[in-house]
């Protein structure tokens, strides 16, 4: 059974930094992309950053600049470096994981989620 087990979430003020982790189990998932996606309270989930088997980065534009996706294929762990956080970047941060090797901006090319890390920036 795959598992997506996020951590690193909690509460920060404008200007911080988070790092998000993401630890799977049950699959490696260095052949696959991987992706973070995260939803506001009243706002649909949306795409965050994404990373393809080759490390090919993809990147929201609100995040572009300010976030880092990368992966450690040994520990089968993915991260998101979160850096000069702004209080609209507060939102439940889910990991996803893909059946293919190409990153996706979307959400129904991710067969795999974790249980999500709640991230809230005060002003």
């Amino acid at each position: 059974q795959v598992q997506l087990v996020e951590s690193g979430g909690g509460l920060v003020q404008a200007g911080g930094s988070l790092r998000l982790s993401c630890a799977a189990s049950g699959r490696t998932f260095g052949s696959y992309a991987m992706g973070w996606f995260r939803q506001a309270p009243g706002k649909e989930r949306e795409f965050v950053a994404a990373i393809a088997w080759s490390d090919t980065t993809y990147y929201a534009n609100s995040v572009k600049g300010r976030f880092t996706i990368s992966r450690d294929n040994a520990k089968n762990t993915v991260y998101l470096q979160m850096n000069s956080l702004k209080p609209e970047d507060t939102a439940v941060y889910y990991c996803a994981g893909s059946g293919g090797s190409y990153a996706s901006t979307s959400e129904g090319q991710y067969d795999y989620w974790g249980q999500g890390t709640q991230v809230t920036v005060s002003s």
